[in-house]
């Protein structure tokens, strides 16, 4: 594999660290939306898991893909209001 992919999967490991960080749970928690949204977190943190894994497997393609669809369930979220999340920046399409 090349350098790219190595800097790649790194890149999106702290995009979705930065994501984890900057997202709020919106509603409160004992709602059906708060819910959603700590189930949404809860997966974002498990492909976070996933990806390192993988790359400790040197599977540095499926690591990258679980990186990247973790912050995927934090942008939609974001997107529907389940997290309060910066406007501005680069970590989310709202």
């Amino acid at each position: 594999m090349g350098a790219d992919i190595v800097e790649k999967t790194n890149r999106y490991e702290r995009l979705l660290l930065e994501a984890l960080d900057a997202a709020e749970i919106a509603p409160a928690a004992d709602t059906p939306m708060g819910e959603a949204a700590a189930d949404c977190q809860e997966m974002a943190r498990s492909y976070l898991e996933d990806g390192r894994h993988f790359r400790d497997d040197d599977d540095l393609v499926n690591a990258l893909a679980s990186f990247s669809y973790g912050h995927a369930w934090l942008d939609a979220g974001a997107r529907i209001g389940l997290f309060d999340v910066p406007r501005d920046g680069h970590l989310f399409t709202v």
